[in-house]
């Protein structure tokens, strides 16, 4: 893509509405634009990166057998009267009247919704197990959205729901999906912790929260040093004593956010607690069968008696999920983004847009990295040097490749990788087989 046809609306002064790097940066580099409280526009930067993230997602929910649907963003009301949420969930819930005077709701989870469709098309125990997901927005009505898309009011979130036999079974697709989210943030470069949490609204008895490791998270953390080591997360998914003992090992390992730290873990675990900051991007729920009783889901089980499943629900702050990573991963000229979520691969600058013949080698080269199925975003504006580089740094895409006079008559370019600082001259072929590599 051309920057000089592409709308990158970069900011060279930080908003003074932003108060975390992770917003003030997604301002700056042109990556979402607010229209309302808690609310964002996702520009062209922005929702390459969106795609990214969602597609390691989904890849990872795949993998772990659960299928995807789609279910509408506004919900009848009665689903949740039917099962007791609708006035307990709070003023968080928009709640909407439609023109016949049928009351609404713009779903903010959709643990009813799910379960309704799924009654609707099993009849057997032989339809169990299932896991179902989807990646669609929601809408919380947070009493004071800030930070950005951290915490906004409207938001992306992938929710999936399981639905099995009995609880051994609902264990094992916990389990799968504790692992599952592992791997998903294993894959966008993150450093990832999950901790026993409370169930809150959704309710239940068993939940896990994962947190990013950050230096600039919003809640104190404190972890077993193992932690701070890569865990392998080779394990079979499908044997179920083997994946249970692998969660319970896992969790052997202490991990609490601030408010439940217990100082005396320390001295029994013979170890030092490590403190750093969080931030959540996931948390998965075992629940029984608080809804699929409420909602009257029953199966026919084995020996002809009804039966009824056992659930469990799975979020994942797909949105939330960049600011997290930016949190994680930047510096003072701006982003830093892994190579799984970067919006583009390279960055091509063309330093003298005004040179016939720099023109045509950066030209050439764009052409090269393309045909190689390289992301490329091409700086080919009439601008200074100096104003491309820092647009480079603030967008944080992984590799910087700079064309100029000199380095065409040397036959060479200059590559650069975001965040390492050190620049190297080589000729073009190189850099391609380099950034392709």
């Amino acid at each position: 893509m051309r920057l000089s046809r592409y709308f990158l609306p970069v900011l060279k002064e930080t908003p003074g509405e932003a108060q975390i790097v992770s917003h003030q940066l997604m301002l700056r580099a042109g990556l979402i634009r607010q229209t309302a409280a808690g609310i964002y526009a996702w520009l062209p930067l922005g929702l390459r990166v969106l795609k990214k993230i969602e597609g390691i997602v989904r890849a990872e929910q795949d993998r772990a057998g659960a299928v995807e649907v789609l279910m509408p963003t506004i919900q009848s009301a009665e689903l949740w009267k039917t099962s007791g949420r609708y006035d307990a969930y709070g003023p968080e819930m928009l709640r909407i009247t439609d023109r016949h005077d049928r009351e609404m709701l713009f779903s903010p989870t959709a643990e009813e919704l799910f379960t309704t469709i799924f009654a609707g098309g099993v009849r057997s125990y032989r339809d169990l197990p299932r896991i179902l997901y989807q990646i669609q927005w929601k809408f919380r009505d947070e009493i004071r959205p800030r930070f950005g898309v951290m915490r906004g009011r409207e938001f992306l979130m992938k929710d999936a729901y399981s639905f099995d036999i009995d609880l051994a079974s609902a264990r094992h697709s916990y389990n799968r999906m504790f692992i599952a989210y592992l791997r998903t943030f294993a894959a966008m470069g993150l450093h990832v912790i999950p901790m026993r949490a409370d169930t809150g609204p959704i309710g239940g008895d068993l939940s896990h929260e994962f947190h990013v490791v950050a230096a600039t998270g919003e809640s104190g953390v404190f972890y077993h040093e193992k932690w701070e080591q890569p865990r392998s997360l080779e394990v079979d998914a499908d044997d179920a004593a083997a994946l249970q003992a692998y969660v319970d090992g896992l969790n052997a390992d202490y991990a609490a956010t601030d408010e439940k730290r217990d100082p005396a873990l320390e001295a029994a675990t013979g170890a030092s607690l490590k403190e750093s900051r969080g931030i959540e991007v996931g948390q998965i729920f075992y629940f029984g069968t608080k809804y699929s009783a409420a909602m009257g889901l029953s199966v026919q089980g084995p020996d002809g008696s009804a039966i009824v499943p056992h659930m469990g629900s799975y979020g994942i702050g797909v949105s939330r999920l960049m600011g997290a990573i930016i949190e994680a991963s930047h510096d003072d000229a701006g982003i830093i983004w892994p190579d799984a979520v970067a919006p583009y691969r390279v960055v091509l600058i063309n330093l003298r847009a005004d040179d016939a013949v720099c023109t045509a080698a950066a030209d050439a080269l764009y052409a090269k990295l393309e045909a190689g199925g390289v992301e490329v975003l091409y700086d080919d504006r009439d601008e200074r040097g100096g104003a491309k580089f820092a647009t480079a740094d603030l967008i944080g895409v992984p590799w910087q490749v700079v064309v100029g006079p000199k380095g065409v008559a040397a036959g060479t370019v200059e590559v650069k990788r975001r965040g390492a600082g050190a620049k190297e001259e080589m000729g073009v072929e190189a850099v391609v087989a380099r950034v392709i590599s």
